[in-house]
């Protein structure tokens, strides 16, 4: 081996044992709590800053530093995020949303508060704890990987610890204490943290945002051990490292060298860009909160306010109104969130990439360096940018069709990465850029004029996308993915409008904080500003245009008017705390206010109180009778069973086609078949019914007839259609509708917008005229009508699903315990409906354990057991042969 190659491979190795640290710290963390740890980089950066404060500026001796900072400092931050931050979240529920807000808030919270103590500027002078030698830093990261696999293969705490990974209540049952486990989780990762911070920082320049930022790097190595080998992760990271390292001698020719030459030098990050958006996901649950409320409307006049405090600057000069055109442009990015984070439930961890995009190509345009185009009037040039970018927002898009939760949070974040080392930190791309503003608007006064216009513009883009069908079927998405595309919404196509919208948006921002600063700065666009702007929308609305607008004007000012740090501490601050108020800080007031607010106890009037003495000696010994509020929501009335219609006969089949059929339907998961070769048929005018025990696959079935599970054999076929690959929405525009059995309802949409939802992505003729005699079905048509669906009852909860599949006109409806939940009246009128559809043509198929309803409403019942049909038949001779056997 030559000497370069040598000495290139202990440089790789060096680099490689601190990715693998981080991986370690990474995957026990998650592991142990179930959070991906986003403020793993800035505790890192917190140790190395505290490592120098005590061996450069107060002299400490290096080994007493090392002591305090990574035996004392590191792990106590662990426990105090543990303790203070995430524990609270996992007794609220353990809501991934929260948790994965709460870790970028503490992120933010440190680079912001590091910023403050120890300022922005870079520092050269950290201690050197671990010589340059690799082979010291390599046995380190081989021991705590050696270290950790004993601990959880062969001790009692190992066990505890795959235990609460496996089922955290289930573990705490056994008599775990899961608190402990994570708290000691947390304690390790945090050490794994600091002990990266300090390897790393005499090596790099040590600044509050570069080293979080060049720790979140290598969070590939992680991703691509799908968070738990421990062992993949520790050779992952030293193959990138070494690779990474010989790759700096290479030195290709051609225009694109530069470009090459970048990927090889920023390896870790080609690696995050490949296990984000190729390899599987991982922590597919949501991961943003769904609304269990109503929307908060905005306070009276607040709009009002908002508009005088924007045109307020036009009355200012100097350097307050130079700083102040910042506002509405920020504002503009900060919308872009609103429209794919609060109005689409998509996280984007990459707008900042997509604002840097449309300040790049406007500055690009206007001086005529774009490839294949001509120089172009700084507003022309502004305009082709949005419309440029706007496409490239499927870099993001694309991937959040097949990830959820913590997986597209990763990948969002591995683009503005990406596009941030590959693109704006690139000479070829940005030297010697300058921006202009357009003309007419070179003063400050008139620029900004322009900027309330363009404003002005994207609050009405952004409104257009929150109501009328596409806002209706947003909020769908937003509430109820599956629900959603149960209800006929085109959930793929509908992210990627999101996304889309979302990016053109951040542009229009982008070019126009350019034109402010009449500059491309790259700095303006890394990704921890883009962790700062996400996380500042969702604590201060993510769903409001205000909040975003509240969110600009605090960002700016708090920055140009105080010490660099404070917004991001600030924010981080408001992240760190949203598990108390979800729903932002005005929910919050509003909340507290309306606690605090005293409670008038209702008075009668004198005619009242007469009255009652009157009622009183009427009925002498009989306690008065309190006046019950009316409820708003109908209920509706038992039928006695000898007024019931009687169930009309099943049509015979003859020679036709079942309406729906399934043949030999054979699904799995992980390892587990759990149907085998089902077949099924479904008949005009007929209800038929699944019963057996829990397990049996019932649900399983319902998700291959619905197309929200795509089976490994078999078929699905609709009228003599084949339609097994086709997804859920396409499916209900075909004619299968169906509920779940946990209600699918949009709880931020009114019970009438609920039921348009179902008849507009149905496409029926007349949507208007389906909706109301849905609604007159189910008993809806009154007050409840226009009541939010959050809060209400269970069986209203249950009418409303009803009607909302019934408003797109099904001819086959598949019902999934559509009794759970419900009083013996509401069981019967449920009945009655359900009877009146059938004989109206429609094919039913049920899944129910009430046994007494399957007895009275099916004509067909089919026993499944262990993923296969054993028995079917009439419902008398079906189920007096199954006894206990289809009970749950």
């Amino acid at each position: 081996m030559s000497s370069l190659t040598y000495d290139l491979t202990l440089a790789g190795l060096s680099v490689g044992s601190a990715a693998a640290l981080t991986g370690i710290g990474l995957i026990v963390t998650y592991r142990a709590t179930g959070v991906l740890n986003f403020a793993h980089g800035a505790v890192a950066m917190v140790c190395a800053y505290a490592l120098r404060q005590c061996v450069v500026v107060w002299g400490c001796p290096l080994w007493l530093g090392a002591v305090v900072t990574l035996l004392v400092l590191a792990p106590g931050i662990g426990v105090l995020l543990e303790r203070f931050v995430f524990r609270p979240l996992s007794v609220l529920g353990g809501d991934p949303a929260q948790t994965l807000v709460a870790s970028i808030g503490v992120f933010v919270l440190l680079v912001g508060g590091a910023a403050l103590v120890w300022g922005q500027g870079a520092r050269d002078d950290a201690p050197e704890l671990v010589s340059a030698d690799p082979w010291g830093q390599l046995a380190v990261a081989l021991l705590l990987a050696a270290g950790v696999g004993a601990v959880s293969r062969w001790t009692r705490f190992g066990r505890e610890l795959r235990a609460v990974v496996d089922d955290r209540q289930l573990a705490v049952l056994g008599g775990v204490d899961a608190d402990r486990v994570a708290a000691a989780g947390w304690a390790f990762g945090s050490f794994t943290a600091g002990l990266t911070g300090v390897l790393l920082a005499p090596y790099v320049r040590l600044d509050p945002y570069g080293l979080p930022l060049l720790v979140m790097e290598v969070v590939a190595v992680a991703v691509a051990a799908r968070m738990r080998s421990l062992p993949v992760a520790v050779v992952a990271a030293l193959g990138i490292g070494v690779a990474q390292s010989q790759l700096t001698r290479w030195h290709p020719p051609g225009w694109g060298a530069s470009l090459l030459q970048a990927v090889g030098a920023n390896l870790f990050v080609v690696a995050l860009l490949v296990a984000a958006l190729v390899l599987p996901g991982v922590g597919t649950r949501d991961a943003l909160p769904r609304p269990a409320t109503a929307r908060v409307p905005a306070p009276p006049g607040a709009r009002t306010v908002a508009a005088v405090l924007f045109l307020l600057p036009l009355g200012f000069a100097g350097s307050d109104l130079h700083t102040s055109v910042q506002v509405p442009a920020l504002g503009v990015v900060l919308l872009s969130l609103v429209v794919v984070t609060g109005r689409g439930g998509q996280i984007s961890l990459g707008q900042a990439a997509y604002a840097g995009l449309g300040a790049l190509f406007t500055a690009l345009l206007a001086a005529g360096r774009f490839p294949g185009l001509p120089r172009l009037p700084e507003l022309a040039a502004l305009a082709a940018a949005v419309a440029l970018v706007a496409p490239l927002g499927l870099l993001t898009g694309w991937p959040a069709i097949s990830r959820r939760g913590l997986a597209l949070a990763v990948a969002t974040f591995a683009v503005g990465v990406g596009v941030s080392r590959f693109v704006f930190a690139q000479p070829y791309a940005t030297s010697g850029l300058s921006l202009d503003r357009p003309a007419g608007f070179d003063g400050d006064r008139a620029y900004y004029v322009l900027e309330l216009a363009l404003l002005a513009l994207a609050l009405m883009a952004t409104r257009a996308l929150r109501h009328g069908r596409t806002g209706r079927a947003l909020a769908a998405l937003r509430d109820h993915e599956s629900g959603a595309s149960a209800a006929g919404v085109p959930v793929p196509s509908l992210k990627l409008l999101a996304f889309v919208a979302g990016a053109a948006l951040a542009a229009l921002g982008g070019g126009m904080l350019g034109m402010g600063v009449r500059a491309f700065d790259p700095g303006a666009y890394d990704p921890v500003r883009g962790l700062l702007w996400f996380a500042a929308v969702v604590v201060l609305g993510a769903d409001s245009t205000l909040g975003a607008l509240a969110a600009a004007a605090l960002l700016v000012g708090l920055d140009a008017g105080a010490r660099g740090g404070v917004a991001a501490a600030l924010i981080g601050l408001l992240a760190v705390l949203i598990g108390r108020f979800p729903g932002g800080p005005y929910d919050a007031l509003r909340a507290a206010a309306s606690r605090l607010r005293p409670r008038r106890r209702p008075r009668l009037t004198e005619r009242g109180a007469r009255m009652r003495t009157r009622l009183r000696r009427a009925v002498p010994g009989r306690p008065p009778r309190t006046a019950a509020r009316a409820s708003a929501v109908p209920r509706p009335a038992r039928t006695p069973a000898a007024s019931q219609p009687t169930r009309p006969a099943p049509p015979l089949p003859g020679g036709h086609l079942p309406l729906l059929a399934a043949r030999r339907l054979r699904a799995r998961y992980g390892g587990f078949t759990v149907l085998d070769g089902v077949d099924l048929d479904l008949w005009a005018g007929q209800v038929s019914a699944v019963v057996g025990p829990n397990g049996a696959g019932k649900s399983t079935l319902f998700h291959c007839l619905a197309g929200t599970l795509r089976p490994a054999r078999g078929r699905v076929v609709l009228g003599g259609r084949d339609i097994t690959r086709l997804p859920a929405h396409a499916r209900t525009r075909l004619g299968i509708a169906r509920t779940f059995q946990q209600v699918a309802v949009f709880p931020s949409l009114t019970v009438e917008e609920n039921v348009r939802v179902g008849a507009e992505q149905a496409r029926v003729a007349e949507p208007g005229g389906a909706v109301e005699r849905a609604l007159r079905l189910l008993g809806l048509d009154g007050p409840v009508r226009a009541l939010p669906a959050a809060g209400l009852p269970t069986g209203t909860l249950r009418r409303v699903e009803l009607a909302r599949a019934l408003a797109g006109g099904p001819r086959v409806l598949l019902l999934d315990e559509p009794a759970a939940g419900l009083d013996s009246a509401e069981i019967d009128a449920l009945a009655r409906v359900l009877r009146a559809l059938a004989a109206d043509g429609t094919a039913l198929l049920v899944v129910e354990h009430d046994l007494d309803l399957v007895a009275g409403l099916a004509d067909v019942v089919h026993v499944l057991t262990a993923g296969r049909v054993v028995a079917s038949g009439p419902p008398d001779r079906v189920l007096e042969g199954l006894g206990t056997a289809a009970a749950p």
